[in-house]
């Protein structure tokens, strides 16, 4: 036979309160301030902004083609793992278009000097 666990005893929760329970003198506070401030700002006098002047938008500059250059030869090396992924592509490309046909290795050295070709 199981013994039974004896039941823990709920815990009592104390009710949330609401901004209607609150103590009265509170709210009526709160409240005759929101209405003061409302006719403060009503009765102030509103004064009318002045145009904002738009900024006229520069003309484009045009890059020369001497720094777009530039950009491109300032690429960093691939590091040596991406070196021979690039040649071992290049070799199965270049084995594809011979049928597969010939020696994988004269298709190695032949990729290897197209990725040192494209690099430098």
């Amino acid at each position: 036979m199981a013994t039974q666990k004896p039941k823990t005893p709920a815990k009592k929760v104390a009710p949330a309160k609401t901004a209607g329970t609150t103590a009265g003198k509170a709210t009526a506070k709160t409240a005759a301030k929101k209405t003061v401030v409302k006719k403060v700002a009503a009765a102030a006098p509103k004064t009318a902004k002045a145009p904002v002047a738009k900024k006229a938008a520069a003309p484009a500059a045009k890059k020369s083609p001497v720094k777009k250059a530039a950009a491109k030869q300032s690429t960093s090396k691939p590091t040596p793992e991406e070196r021979y992924n690039m040649v071992a592509t290049a070799a199965y490309f270049i084995a594809e278009r011979s049928g597969f046909q010939g020696c994988s290795a004269d298709h190695w050295i032949a990729a290897e000097a197209e990725i040192a070709a494209k690099l430098c």
